[in-house]
């Protein structure tokens, strides 16, 4: 999906004063009853609905590893079947909005990366929600419109096979890399414009455009899926990824594979995030599994699995270093720029 083809945010849908009926959930005005419910009985009446829902549809990037348990674990609280499907970040938003466009309303509840979730609140398949774990969110993971908010973050970082390079080898800073030793020893992910353009942000676009187009001239090996990636120094094939999410490779470590990482300056850092659908079959379902999420319950469960939680409620046990925050907003509205920028890299494949 384009993010260049984004429309006009969502307006907010107008509370209604009761819950809506299941058999109209389907009805964005309806859902939003249920969305934005505060009342002292709401924890009770939620859980009530989505039993009697039965059923959770949710469409994710977070890989199996990850999704099923987070899944798993709500499922067994709550007694709420979840129906998974897993695909790659550009999938997911293709799928939600193949769906919305033909009228079939199926999801539930989609979690991704944030500029993904900007781009769909743009399309208006999104709606605003009420949460009291919101408040634990900081204030780059809440966007003033509400249709998301971030549940977890992925932090850009250098990945290697701990069988072919040593740890103390690797450079402090990017620059480092473009030293002639490097040369065919480096990955790239195709779609990672918004790590350039998280390098201008923290050095300034000449230096970051300057050291891209060196970068370029070594033409590193360009994969696309951040999962394959990972796999891919794992296995050996590319000795050092430099925009690999540091929770794939901490997941692929914490099963004794041959990879760890190193939080090169800057760290790029970019929510993820969940959003719910203003046509959800399930609002009830979709609302209790914002909450789960949200809460240090599923926060914890996160880190647990090796997963930037952005609760402040919870602390990551993976580590601290300074980072640079990108702004979905900003990515999504600046995308066509770094995107023609980021070209030369996928043409010189």
């Amino acid at each position: 999906m384009r993010l260049k083809n984004a429309i006009a945010l969502l307006q907010a849908l107008a509370l209604m004063p009761a819950w809506a009926s299941l058999a109209s959930a389907q009805s964005p005005e309806k859902n939003a009853t249920v969305y934005r419910y505060e009342g002292s009985d709401r924890a009770q009446r939620l859980a009530e609905r989505a039993r009697q829902e039965g059923t959770l549809v949710l469409y994710t990037s977070l890989a199996t590893s990850e999704s099923v348990p987070l899944t798993q674990a709500f499922e067994k609280k709550y007694g709420v079947r979840v129906e998974l499907w897993r695909s790659l970040s550009d999938q997911v938003a293709q799928r939600v909005l193949n769906e919305a466009k033909a009228h079939r309303h199926n999801v539930d509840v989609v979690e991704t990366n944030g500029p993904v979730l900007e781009a769909l609140a743009r399309e208006r398949v999104l709606a605003r929600f009420f949460s009291p774990y919101i408040a634990d969110i900081p204030a780059w993971g809440v966007p003033a419109h509400r249709l998301w908010v971030s549940d977890r973050v992925d932090f850009f970082v250098v990945a290697f096979n701990t069988t072919k390079v040593r740890r103390e080898d690797l450079p402090s800073s990017y620059e480092g890399f473009l030293d002639p030793k490097w040369k065919g020893r480096i990955g790239l992910e195709a779609t990672d414009q918004e790590w350039l353009s998280g390098l201008a942000k923290h050095w300034g676009e000449k230096r970051a455009l300057d050291f891209f187009r060196k970068l370029v001239a070594m033409k590193p090996d360009v994969r696309k899926g951040h999962v394959l990636l990972s796999e891919l120094v794992a296995a050996g094939e590319v000795p050092v990824s430099l925009t690999n999410y540091a929770s794939n490779a901490d997941s692929m470590k914490r099963k004794d594979k041959p990879i760890d990482w190193k939080p090169v300056e800057p760290v790029i850092g970019r929510p993820q995030a969940l959003g719910l659908a203003a046509n959800a079959p399930h609002p009830g379902a979709a609302l209790l599994f914002a909450d789960f999420v949200l809460s240090p319950e599923g926060q914890q469960l996160f880190d647990s699995m090796g997963r930037f939680p952005s609760s402040q409620k919870v602390k990551s046990t993976m580590g601290t270093f300074p980072y640079v925050m990108l702004d979905p907003i900003v990515l999504v509205d600046e995308d066509e720029k770094w995107l023609k920028l980021w070209n030369p890299l996928t043409a010189s494949r």
